[in-house]
C-alpha cells in the first residue's frame, strides 16, 4: 500500500507506522522494514453472496468443503499473536457468511491482535456493526466498483450497490472507521471521479484504490487493465484530489494498492515541487521496501494453506493444520520465500536495471508470473518510462529491458 495522504500531504493515518516506520521510537519497533512480521490476510471462507468479475478467490454462493473449524481458527490466531503479527485482515469470499466470525474476531482481539474486516457490505446489519464496534475493530473496508449500474454489473447482483451503501451508513452511524475499496480497470475508470465525490460526500474515513491483480477471475479481466497512460492519469487524479482534500480540511486517508510504481511516481512528482520533502519520502519508501509479498504480507486461505499474498493461491508454502504459520513463514529452506526475500538479485528485464528497485522491489510478482509465465520477469503494469527509471537507448540496460517486452511505456 502507498499512503498518498501521508507521503504527498504529510498527514499520517493509522497504519503508516507499519508501512514506513515513522514510529520507530516505540519499544520493539523494527529498525528497518525487512525486520517486520507479516500482516496476515485470513480468508476465513470462500463462500460469497456476490460474483465479482475481479475476485481473486473465484468465490460463489455455495458451501466449500474443508474450511478451518472454529477451533483451528483460534489456534491459528494464537500462533499469529505469539509470532508478533501486527494485524489480521478477515476476508473471504464474504467473511460475514461465516457464522462464527464475531467469535473469531473477539478471540483475536483478546489476544491483542489488531483486526480489520474486508466485506462487500451487503450483509451488514445494525446489530452486527454495533458488535464489531464493541470489539474495537480497526476499520471495515467495503468494496465499491462504481455507481449503482456499474457496481451491480461488476458484482453480478442487482441491488448490490444500494445494500453496500446502506452498510456504509450503518457502520459510520455505529462509530466504526469505514474504508472504501475500489479496483480500477477500463470497465470502470470513468467512475473514479464520482467515487471520490462519494467518499467526500459520505464522509468516509479511508479510500483504497486498487490496481488490477491478475489472479482468480481477475486474470480474465487482464485485457481490460489500464494502459500506462491511463494509469498515470488515474494516479495524477488521486494526487490532485488528495491535495484538494487537505486544502478543504478533510482528513481522508488515501492509499493505492498493488502497484508500487506509484511510490516512485509520487517521489518523482515531489522532486519537481518539494525536493527536501521528496528526499524524506524516498527514505520512507526505502524503509518500506516496496512490494512485501512473502515478507511483511502473508495469506492463509480458507482451508489453511499459506501463501505469499492473497493473490498467490497457486503457490502453497505449507498448511497450518500440519505446521504453525510461524514455522512455515520462517522456514529458511523454502525456495519461494527465499526468492521473494532476495528477489532484486533475480529479477530480469526492466526491473533488473531500474534505478528505483529499492523503492518498488519488483512490484507485484504474481502479475509478472501470470503475464510472462516467469516470476523473475518485469511487472507489465509498471507505467514508468525508460527515461524515468534510468534506461538509455543503445545501452546494456536497454538490451536487458528488451529481453522481456512489456506494454509500451513511452506514451504518456
Amino acid at each position: 500500500m502507498l499512503s498518498i495522504s501521508y507521503l504527498l500531504n504529510g498527514v499520517p493515518s493509522p497504519g503508516d507506522h507499519l508501512r514506513y516506520g515513522i514510529d520507530c521510537t516505540v519499544s520493539g519497533a523494527p529498525r528497518h522494514g525487512a525486520e517486520r512480521r507479516p500482516v496476515v490476510v485470513w480468508n476465513v471462507t470462500r463462500r460469497c453472496n456476490l460474483a465479482c468479475r475481479h475476485c481473486y478467490a473465484e468465490s460463489a454462493d455455495r458451501m466449500y468443503p474443508g474450511e478451518l473449524t472454529t477451533a483451528e481458527g483460534k489456534q491459528l490466531l494464537e500462533d499469529l499473536a505469539q509470532f508478533g503479527t501486527p494485524a489480521v485482515l478477515f476476508s473471504g469470499g464474504e467473511p460475514l457468511m461465516r457464522a462464527d466470525l464475531l467469535d473469531l474476531v473477539a478471540y483475536a482481539r483478546s489476544l491483542g491482535l489488531r483486526c480489520t474486516l474486508s466485506t462487500n457490505g451487503t450483509l451488514l446489519t445494525p446489530d452486527l456493526v454495533r458488535a464489531l464496534r464493541e470489539l474495537e475493530l480497526s476499520y471495515v473496508g467495503i468494496s465499491i466498483d462504481g455507481l449503482e449500474l456499474v457496481h451491480d454489473r461488476v458484482r453480478g447482483h442487482r441491488g448490490a450497490f444500494a445494500a453496500a451503501r446502506t452498510g456504509i451508513e450503518m457502520a459510520r452511524a455505529a462509530g466504526l472507521r469505514v474504508g472504501l475499496r475500489f479496483t480500477v480497470h477500463r470497465l470502470n475508470q470513468d467512475q473514479l471521479p464520482a467515487i471520490l465525490d462519494f467518499v467526500e460526500r459520505e464522509r468516509i474515513d479511508r479510500c483504497c484504490i486498487y490496481h488490477l491483480a491478475y489472479a482468480g477471475r481477475g486474470t480474465r479481466l487482464r485485457r481490460w487493465d489500464l494502459t500506462p497512460a491511463e494509469t498515470r492519469r488515474v494516479v495524477d487524479m488521486l494526487f490532485g484530489w488528495a491535495r484538494a482534500m487537505k486544502a478543504r480540511g478533510r482528513a481522508v486517508e488515501l492509499l493505492t494498492v498493488d502497484n508500487h510504481a506509484d511510490g516512485v511516481y509520487l517521489y518523482l512528482h515531489l522532486l519537481k515541487e518539494e525536493p527536501e520533502w521528496a528526499e524524506y519520502v524516498r527514505q520512507l519508501l526505502v524503509w518500506n521496501g516496496g512490494n512485501q509479498s512473502g515478507v511483511a504480507v502473508g495469506c492463509v486461505d480458507p482451508v489453511g494453506n499459506v501463501h505469499p499474498d492473497q493473490f498467490s493461491w497457486h503457490i502453497c508454502l505449507g498448511n497450518v493444520r500440519e505446521q504453525p504459520f510461524s514455522m512455515i513463514w520462517t522456514d529458511p529452506h523454502n525456495p519461494i520465500l527465499r526468492f521473494l526475500r532476495s528477489r532484486r538479485e533475480a529479477l530480469e528485464g526492466r526491473c533488473r536495471v531500474c534505478r528505483y528497485s529499492a523503492l518498488c522491489n519488483g512490484n507485484l510478482r504474481v502479475r509478472a508470473e501470470r503475464y510472462f509465465g516467469d516470476r523473475r520477469a518485469p511487472d507489465p503494469a509498471c507505467y514508468l518510462t525508460d527515461a524515468e527509471i534510468g534506461i538509455t537507448p543503445g545501452t546494456p540496460e536497454a538490451a536487458e529491458a528488451a529481453r522481456w517486452p512489456v506494454p509500451v511505456q513511452q506514451a504518456v
